[in-house]
């Protein structure tokens, strides 16, 4: 049974609405994703490729259900998202995290470190202590927790108590990185991870992302632009095209031996890719 399961999946978002709630004419509806489905497999990475504005960014989310879909279905674990209440998703959202496209934007300015890192075990009561731990016993333990987090990541737990504004782009995505494994998750969507960083930056981000899905046995969905990328970290890739899944299958078959139009246009795009 897969990880993920999703059928039929939409997200429409209504044009030409006045602010007074009425309808005005002109334009059409949105299917910003359109009747998506798709498995994504414990253990593997899931790439989702396709250009900007081809709904992969809203299909993530709807996976997480951080937007609500229009129509359509999304079993984790063979629990059904669409119809868990506030308590079920709140436990649910332990297994699933986002790492998200803008390092700069994605982390609390007023935060330092060792807030942003554990405000996740904080939100979800866990502290790693003992159940007879006094409150300082906690928060012993809880930053024992940061500092692993951060020594995974590849940073030293001197930067605890430094503040956003003081790191590069590509130390801000490791803190983003280290915040999404705080829970111990079993998926993770990574949205466009290192389409803001420079390339060498960006190529250090995707092999840490692929050193910690051998550590703790992550399954990802990796949301990206680049052909390049996805294919060297992906085992299946799903290519999207305005809001529909127009072709999926083994990284290797997509990029030797694509059969849609549009995914070939993709790749004669990437000249170390050109047909």
């Amino acid at each position: 049974m897969a990880l993920v399961e999703v059928r039929n999946l939409s997200k429409i978002y209504p044009q030409g609405e006045s602010a007074f709630g009425g309808k005005s004419s002109g334009r059409g509806d949105v299917r910003a994703v359109d009747e998506v489905s798709l498995d994504i497999f414990t253990g593997e990475t899931l790439g989702l490729v396709g250009e900007s504005g081809s709904g992969k960014s809203t299909l993530g989310r709807l996976i997480l259900r951080l937007i609500e879909p229009t129509a359509g279905s999304i079993q984790f674990e063979g629990r059904d998202l669409l119809a868990a209440g506030g308590g079920e998703m709140r436990r649910l959202r332990r297994d699933m995290q986002i790492i998200f496209q803008d390092p700069f934007a994605s982390l609390d300015p007023r935060f330092r470190v060792e807030e942003i890192i554990a405000e996740p075990l904080i939100i979800h009561g866990e502290t790693t202590a003992t159940a007879d731990s006094a409150k300082g016993g906690k928060t012993t333990a809880r930053r024992g927790r940061v500092v692993e987090l951060l020594r995974a990541v590849g940073l030293d737990e001197s930067i605890l108590r430094r503040f956003p504004h003081e790191f590069s782009g590509g130390q801000r995505q490791r803190i983003g990185i280290a915040r999404a494994l705080a829970l111990r998750p079993k998926f993770i969507v990574a949205d466009e991870p290192v389409s803001a960083l420079d390339v060498s930056v960006g190529a250090q981000i995707v092999n840490l992302l692929a050193q910690l899905q051998r550590e703790f046995g992550l399954t990802y969905l990796f949301i990206s632009h680049s052909m390049p990328v996805v294919r060297y970290l992906s085992t299946r890739i799903a290519v999207m095209y305005r809001g529909k899944i127009v072709e999926v299958g083994a990284a290797e078959q997509i990029t030797e031996w694509p059969q849609h139009a549009y995914t070939r246009s993709l790749l004669e795009a990437t000249p170390e890719l050109a047909l």
